[in-house]
């Protein structure tokens, strides 16, 4: 299946209908933003089953990896921006300083207006979908360009939301690059962009034509410390299944290992189990491990294995875009598995040794000479951990765990410097779309003097300061 690019002139016209609709101000009343997230709802759930099959298709992601990873997170993004988005978008009055009496201050949630979210193809329907949950709660109207790698998710995508939502609200646009000039070369009042820091570059400059905010949400090459303190059955089960998770390729992945000299034998040797515990002995017959999701990508993967020595792993079939879970020993760090970002289920190991040094210090040096990744995660004693915490910086991470901090809608998700700017997931989601206006109420009953020239009482007013 192929993805037929939208024509520019459909795309301005929608564009076009989403100003005038937004100007109704149809979108602002809090009972039609739940309105629109319960109709949302019910799609998904109408639609799941065809996900789940596409998603199949498109990346050989099963069932219950796909409901737990995609489908499920979006329910449930749902059903807290429907228990909270009354409470959000509510006018908020705020204290006044002395020097504004009799005045009173504002905060006023504001939709940002016209959204333009534009997913990757690794996660497509999550991260295409909780998005457009914060334009829909803010009250904005919103453009949906899925990915063309993913052609069949894509198809279902635009089916659910045109079956759902009228284009003058809602609507999904397809295609390869050429869609994507004539979308950022237009003029949104927000854009909200997952993918990779080359391509961040260029939607942030695009962006700055028009002076529109953007939310990026990119990678990296995020690190995974194993120190002589881990519990190394724990730490290799959670880091196997946080490498094989889409096969790795996942934005918050392990990306590479920093492991103690001391521990690494014994870490690769339950790192092996902990892999056959998870997907069997024949890994490429498991319903639960993902392929590339192109030739293309089989290609660049593939390729990292000659850049260390396989000590773990390194099986591959091209005809299935399968690549066995891989560990890689003696990797130099300037070598292409080292400085890009792998996106794959391949991990190259660096390891530290006592005998240059403190172990925290040279795990420090090593991750703060890099970009700042989108994911940091530490296995060891809980004190090492916050203080490498301290001393490095991410996006997000966990100690003694992987990914897991995606799920907690509590707390933001987003990255830092290369690896993004922006955060989302719960209230942060209807943030990223809203605009926190500030007002000031004045009286009109009384008309003090004190600020008008020539500024008579100016010495009680500076003390009040």
């Amino acid at each position: 299946m192929t993805i037929t690019n939208t024509p520019e002139e459909k795309i301005r016209a929608i564009l076009a209908s989403q100003k005038e609709y937004f100007g109704t101000g149809a979108t602002l009343p809090v009972k039609f933003r739940k309105e629109q997230l319960r109709k949302l709802l019910t799609a998904i759930d109408r639609f799941q089953s065809r996900l789940a099959d596409a998603l199949w298709t498109d990346l050989h992601k099963s069932y219950q990896e796909a409901y737990l990873t995609e489908i499920g997170l979006v329910r449930r993004e749902i059903k807290d921006h429907l228990k909270g988005v009354g409470r959000w978008a509510r006018c908020k009055r705020k204290r006044s300083p002395l020097t504004l009496f009799p005045s009173s201050s504002y905060i006023v949630s504001e939709p940002l207006g016209q959204a333009l979210i534009v997913s990757p193809w690794n996660y497509p329907v999550q991260l295409l979908l909780n998005p457009l949950v914060g334009a829909i709660s803010a009250g904005c109207t919103a453009i949906l360009k899925p990915s063309p790698y993913v052609p069949n998710v894509s198809a279902v995508l635009e089916e659910l939301i045109s079956s759902t939502f009228p284009e003058s609200y809602i609507a999904v646009v397809q295609g390869n690059r050429d869609v994507n000039k004539v979308l950022f070369s237009s003029r949104f009042d927000m854009i909200f962009f997952t993918g990779s820091p080359d391509l961040g570059r260029k939607v942030m400059a695009a962006a700055a034509e028009h002076l529109t905010p953007v939310v990026l949400e990119l990678g990296g090459k995020s690190p995974c410390i194993i120190d002589k303190s881990a519990n190394l059955k724990i730490a290799a089960r959670r880091v196997a299944w946080g490498k094989t998770l889409n096969a790795g390729q996942t934005c918050i992945a392990p990306d590479y290992i920093l492991i103690h000299e001391e521990v690494k034998e014994a870490f690769i040797k339950e790192f092996a189990g902990q892999v056959e515990y998870l997907h069997g002995k024949e890994i490429k017959e498991s319903q639960h491990f993902v392929r590339l999701v192109s030739d293309k990508a089989f290609e660049r993967v593939t390729g990292y294995l000659k850049d260390g020595d396989i000590v773990y792993g390194g099986r591959t079939d091209s005809k299935e875009r399968f690549v066995e879970p891989t560990l890689l020993d003696n990797v130099r760090p300037d070598a292409p598995v080292m400085t890009q970002e792998i996106f794959g289920p391949i991990f190259p190991l660096i390891t530290i040794s006592p005998k240059d040094g403190e172990f925290k210090e040279q795990v420090a040096k090593f991750i703060t000479e890099r970009e700042k990744p989108l994911a940091f995660y530490y296995f060891g004693s809980e004190k090492d951990g916050w203080d490498l915490i301290k001393r490095t910086s991410s996006g997000g991470g966990c100690i003694n765990d992987t990914i897991m901090h995606i799920a907690n809608s509590h707390i933001p998700f987003g990255g830092v410097g290369n690896s993004g700017m922006g955060h989302y997931h719960g209230k942060l989601s209807f943030d990223a779309f809203t605009h926190q206006r500030s007002i000031v109420k004045a009286p009109t009953w009384i008309d003090l003097p004190v600020r008008y020239m020539p500024y008579k009482l100016f010495a009680l007013i500076k003390r009040l300061m």
